[in-house]
């Protein structure tokens, strides 16, 4: 544990450095935010080098008093201080539930979320931490999402998990979800970043999902066991799914969405920004389409993900490309089995919504027979009501 700066600063750097504890520390250090972090970090080859100075030392240095009374009584090991208690339950309840403190010195952390702005100091794991190495694509997107747009994410992810990808999300109801349980579904790996602590999985109706991805994949969240989720924390969220992801492909969004949060962060720690188009009749379209004027790719196969990325990962070339789904991929083969009238309900959608009445007049079969008929495709997953009438799900 770190001892006083009375000892020379060489026989304290590597049992420091190395410690989790200290780690621990200066991400609860008070007053000592990401813009005093960046300053230090500029002057101390190695940050916990703050926790050995000795007092003179630490009013040089021009922090606010409560910083260096809790770095003082860290030195000391004060149990009593709030800082060295919060470091000491923080420790246990890992140690209690089996999550691992993953701190900056930590040869696991991640080397893309290193160069993030924030970038945190700590965060905890549970599951495979080796996915933290692996190539990731993050998908994200509206928590109301379309029917067509479920289908979309849970496509996409498994298809590019078969790509050697980890798929990283945020575990959010919706398009999230629905990429992870698509990944896990094709026997993927896949990764949530949550914003509250790993006991406590939000949201609730998740949490079954949850227990899925740290079982086949990992979970990570930079809050403590025990922090409840709040709205402020997806945000902060938003950037380690960017962070730690070569790539966004944003599925369906509102104009007003956490998922143009997790896009825009993305283009500033300069991710590619890969967005689905849909209907202009759509509200959650709107925020992909915006998202493409401002030059995002826009994507209708994995392949078109896959293009984008040649430039740093090699695609494994014994994959087919019958893992992308696309809108044109074989629609005939899917009709295989159904009647005359399906086929021509099926051949009269279109990917914008129609009325029943406009239906009626394109096949010339009666409203009992029609609704027949998609009430079928909609059990067989070919179409889907939708405000305005139905549509094809591609």
């Amino acid at each position: 544990m770190p001892c006083s700066g009375a000892r020379p600063l060489a026989a304290q750097r590597p049992q420091v450095a190395n410690d989790p504890a200290a780690w621990l520390a200066l991400s609860c250090l008070p007053q000592f935010g990401p813009r005093r972090r960046q300053a230090f970090a500029q002057n101390f080859s190695d940050l916990t080098e703050l926790l050995t100075l000795n007092p003179a030392t630490l009013a040089a240095t021009g922090l606010p008093g409560e910083t260096r009374s809790a770095i003082q009584a860290w030195q000391r090991q004060d149990a009593g201080h709030p800082l060295v208690a919060r470091v000491e339950r923080i420790g246990r309840d890992c140690a209690r539930l089996g999550i691992e403190i993953i701190y900056w010195s930590d040869a696991r952390y991640p080397e893309p979320l290193r160069h993030i702005h924030d970038a945190p100091l700590v965060f905890y794991a549970l599951g495979n931490t080796e996915l933290l190495a692996r190539d990731q694509l993050a998908i994200v997107g509206s928590r109301n999402a379309s029917r067509a747009g479920l289908d979309h994410a849970r496509a996409f992810a498994a298809a590019l998990s078969a790509q050697d990808l980890v798929v990283t999300s945020g575990l959010a109801l919706g398009v999230d979800g629905a990429a992870h349980a698509g990944v896990l579904d094709a026997g993927g790996l896949t990764l949530a970043v949550i914003g509250c602590g790993l006991d406590r999985i939000y949201p609730h109706q998740h949490r079954r999902l949850g227990q899925r991805v740290v079982e086949q994949g990992l979970m990570i969240s930079e809050y403590p066991p025990g922090t409840p989720a709040r709205a402020g924390h997806f945000p902060r969220r938003n950037r380690l799914i960017s962070g730690l992801s070569r790539g966004v492909l944003v599925v369906e969004a509102g104009l007003k969405s956490g998922s143009l949060i997790t896009a825009r962060l993305a283009l500033e720690q300069g991710r590619e920004v890969f967005a689905i188009p849909g209907s202009v009749h759509s509200p959650v379209a709107r925020g992909c389409h915006h998202l493409i004027k401002q030059g995002a790719r826009l994507v209708e196969t994995v392949d078109d993900i896959l293009e984008e990325l040649g430039s740093w990962w090699c695609r494994p070339p014994s994959l087919a490309d019958a893992a992308s789904p696309s809108p044109e991929a074989g629609p005939d083969r899917r009709l295989a089995g159904l009647g005359a009238r399906e086929i021509a309900v099926f051949e009269a959608l279109g990917y914008d919504p129609q009325s029943t009445d406009a239906l009626s007049l394109a096949t010339g079969q009666p409203a009992d027979q029609l609704m027949q008929a998609l009430l079928l495709l909609e059990l067989q997953g070919l179409v889907s009501a939708a405000p305005g009438g139905f549509q094809r799900i591609a």
